[in-house]
């Protein structure tokens, strides 16, 4: 039986994953730069927000097994990533 927080997680990144593929499809349709560029800028939403609610889940899933400190550093490093892919 799977662990109900590992199918979260995957779910969640089936979803991010076809929403890719299905923006990459849209982008090879509208057939211009200009409206590729707008579906592109829109992906730039869906990644951090399938990485923090990801995140989330595994470590609701592993609260019980880290201490304090351990969960700061972990919220440390995930708001050094999204820094890195947000800010311009």
């Amino acid at each position: 039986m799977l662990d109900k927080y590992v199918t979260g997680m995957a779910s969640l990144r089936l979803i991010s994953g076809t929403i890719e593929i299905l923006a990459a499809l849209l982008m090879l349709k509208l057939g211009r730069v200009d409206k590729a560029l707008a579906v592109n800028s829109l992906l730039a939403l869906v990644g951090p927000s399938i990485l923090i609610l990801t995140t989330s889940i595994g470590l609701a899933g592993m609260a019980d097994k880290l201490s304090w400190g351990k969960m700061v550093w972990i919220a440390c490093g995930v708001t050094c990533l999204l820094i890195g892919i947000l800010k311009k």
